[in-house]
């Protein structure tokens, strides 16, 4: 069953990638706009224009244009950067660390504020504990992620500067890193000085990503132990002495989670589509922000790529969520 469930969702992944791949590659080649055009002085000649866009294979249609791109995806070639004259592929794994990085550590921020006011909410539900709870989260609920961003830099980056508000890491410390995971790499290696300043410049962005989502889990999670703490086993636990603390912990939690499961697993992907904005917003060093700086340069193979490698994300990411419900839900597991 679970192995037929793999195989049915690696299928759709592919054919899903490779739909992403024909609408990327038609509608960014459809826009106005001439990417060897931007790269050329103004004196420049029809030849030169003609040299330059045979040398990117942007002489030829658009089907053979993505069909000579799309092999060399296959081969894992994803072409050269038309404005940054790099490997697209050693460009996008350069700056995904990053957003992977910022990704985490708001999706952890988020798991965190929302299990926790879920289960407070649960616990004193029809009080006004639970009242404040649902008022807290709408409020981060109807708050755009970029708008938490500008609240926060007025509020830590001006008026109490506690926060660095741009770039990733300060550029005067030595960096003795293998791997671009900065933040991951500085905890293996006990660098806490290294991992204090990446965290200076990662908290506000990560918690501008991290309260929206706080707020979807806290009230699904919420509603889910309400209905489950009506159950018979639940009742039974409680007859036996257990506080409503540890009924809900013990007892609850486990099979009101599973609903939720689903749900980070969905909106994470959202979570990273949504690091575009912020890291723009922060100049942070992710692949979000280099996208913009892609479309705006009408950099078709670096756009080309970043799409493609966050639809993988995406894909990858439901893929292993599904799998993990599948594997925790028993009427799955051995249906």
């Amino acid at each position: 069953m679970l192995l037929q469930r793999f195989l049915i969702r690696l299928l759709t992944m592919l054919i899903t990638l490779f739909g992403v791949a024909v609408v990327v590659f038609v509608v960014i080649r459809v826009a106005p706009g001439d990417p060897i055009a931007m790269m050329l002085p103004p004196g420049a000649t029809d030849d030169d224009i003609a040299r330059l866009r045979a040398l990117y294979g942007l002489d030829k249609t658009i089907v053979q244009q993505f069909f000579i791109w799309l092999s060399g995806v296959v081969r894992g070639d994803f072409g050269t950067s038309i404005s940054l004259r790099q490997d697209v592929l050693g460009l996008v794994f350069n700056r995904l660390p990053a957003t992977l990085e910022l990704a985490i550590v708001a999706l952890i921020m988020a798991v965190t504020l929302g299990g926790t006011t879920a289960v407070l909410g649960a616990r004193e539900r029809g009080t006004a504990v639970e009242a404040g709870i649902d008022i807290a989260s709408g409020a981060a609920l109807s708050i755009p992620d970029f708008l938490w961003g500008l609240v926060l830099i007025l509020l830590f980056g001006v008026l109490v500067p506690i926060f660095d508000i741009s770039g990733r890491v300060s550029p005067q410390l030595d960096l003795p890193f293998v791997t671009q995971f900065y933040f991951f790499e500085s905890l293996m290696r006990l660098r806490f000085d290294l991992t204090w300043d990446l965290l200076k410049h990662m908290l506000m962005p990560a918690v501008a990503l991290a309260l929206p989502l706080a707020a979807i889990i806290s009230q699904l999670l919420k509603q889910s132990l309400k209905e489950v703490l009506d159950l018979d086993y639940v009742v039974l636990a409680r007859v036996k002495g257990f506080s409503e603390t540890q009924v809900i912990l013990r007892e609850a939690l486990k099979n009101a989670a599973l609903p939720t499961l689903t749900l980070v697993g969905v909106q994470f992907t959202f979570l990273i589509g949504g690091t575009v904005i912020v890291e723009r917003l922060f100049s942070y060093e992710g692949l979000g922000n280099m996208a913009i700086d892609a479309v705006i340069n009408r950099d078709l193979p670096l756009i080309q790529g970043i799409v493609l490698v966050f639809a993988l994300l995406f894909v990858l990411i439901n893929l292993a969520v599904d799998m993990m419900y599948a594997l925790l839900n028993p009427r799955l597991r051995h249906g």
